[in-house]
């Protein structure tokens, strides 16, 4: 499993009212910098080679088992980096934190000035793949997982559509804008064919009609 392990539109006018809110009414200047998924084309083949099984027990699963948000360098975290990387004009304290910007969400197309508004979703979730293969991996190897910045693994987004998202699969849950949804699953399929993990029978279909529309 691990042989290959060692991987916005114009802007609109802005109102000062908007000064006291977190969302902003604006289009956005630039899409989130997530490293580019493999292509369609690549994500059939991908897809293809993947090992299809029934998903694995919950059994054991603990966020802790996936050691997150790590030192990159420096006083700055994996969420920071990825906050730094997806936003526009973000600054950052001395501690790295992000105390001004804006972030755009490709998975409904809002824009946030406010970073406690954006979750760092992980593209395939933690409890997903312990599911799919990893609950067998090393607390090294799951840290390497959740914290991989060189995949299209993790990617800053609205953090409430995050939250409806949550562990499930693409059978179950596909970003709400459509333009997203090829991006989507072939940074889906991208991921899971790196770490070599499972995909049950009705995640592979759901991810296969996606793909056959890209």
């Amino acid at each position: 499993m691990f042989g290959i392990y060692a991987r916005r539109s114009a802007v609109v006018a802005a109102t000062t009212a908007l000064a006291a809110t977190s969302v902003l009414l604006t289009a956005p200047t630039a899409q989130a910098a997530m490293p580019t998924p493999v292509s369609a084309a690549t994500a059939r083949t991908y897809l293809g080679q993947l090992t299809v099984a029934a998903e694995g027990s919950s059994s054991g699963y603990s966020r802790d088992k996936f050691p997150h948000w790590i030192t990159q360098s420096g006083t700055c975290n994996t969420r920071e980096v990825v906050l730094k990387r997806d936003g526009t004009n973000v600054q950052q304290n001395a501690s790295c934190a992000a105390v001004s910007g804006s972030w755009y969400s490709p998975y409904d197309g809002a824009t946030w000035s406010a970073a406690s508004d954006v979750d760092i979703d992980h593209m395939v979730p933690l409890a997903e793949a312990w599911r799919s293969g990893a609950s067998s991996w090393t607390n090294a190897q799951r840290q390497s997982f959740a914290n991989d910045l060189t995949r299209p693994q993790l990617i800053a987004v609205t953090d409430n559509v995050n939250q409806s998202k949550g562990d499930k699969d693409p059978a179950k849950w596909l970003p709400p804008r459509a333009a997203y949804k090829c991006t989507y699953v072939r940074a889906w399929v991208h991921v899971k064919h790196y770490y070599g993990l499972k995909v049950d029978s009705a995640e592979k279909s759901a991810l296969q009609t996606a793909l056959n529309g890209c």
